[in-house]
Order: structure tokens, then C-alpha cells, then sequence
């Protein structure tokens, strides 16, 4: 069996870059950046990059505060304190 061929250095250094920025990774791939500068990928490749990641991330995380408003919109408040939705942590200490 031959051995498959691996993704190219700059599309790796891509992907790295998206899923940072998706991730809100607090590095935001400076490396990533400067790896693909130097296997000499153009400027307006590397923003195009940038700007597809940015507008997934945004629109997951709209999406994520509709879906978390309508469920919010349809939970009945709790009747009594110790009643509440959710469970406490490890140690016993309450989460709400």
C-alpha cells in the first residue's frame, strides 16, 4: 500500500489559523501568519483567511445566543431556591 500524501505546509499553517481564530485561541496565529508569509502565500489569501474564520465564528456565536434566548424564553423560573436547574459542582458548593 502506497503512502497518502500530506496536506502541504501552507494549507496545515491555514487550517491552524482558522481553527485559532474560531476557537478564540488567545494566540490568534501570529505564527501561522508568518509561516504562510514565508512560503510566500499572497497577503489577500491570508486576510480571505482571516475573514471566512472571523464570519464562522461570529455566526456560530449568534446563533448560539438565539438558541440560548429561546431556550431561556421557555424555562419556568424555579419554585424554590434549592429547586433550580442546575446540579452542584464537586465539592457541594451550588452552581447558581
Amino acid at each position: 500500500m502506497s503512502e497518502q500524501p500530506q496536506l502541504h505546509q501552507s494549507i496545515v499553517a491555514m487550517i491552524s489559523l482558522a481553527a485559532g481564530i474560531g476557537a478564540n485561541h488567545p494566540s490568534m496565529g501570529p505564527c501561522q501568519h508568518a509561516r504562510l508569509r514565508s512560503y510566500g502565500v499572497p497577503e489577500h489569501q491570508i486576510d480571505q483567511v482571516i475573514e471566512i474564520a472571523r464570519h464562522i465564528r461570529d455566526e456560530a456565536g449568534e446563533k448560539l445566543d438565539a438558541s440560548f434566548a429561546e431556550k431561556l424564553a421557555s424555562v419556568e423560573a424555579p419554585k424554590a431556591a434549592n429547586g433550580g436547574c442546575c446540579a452542584p459542582v464537586s465539592s457541594g458548593a451550588s452552581c447558581c
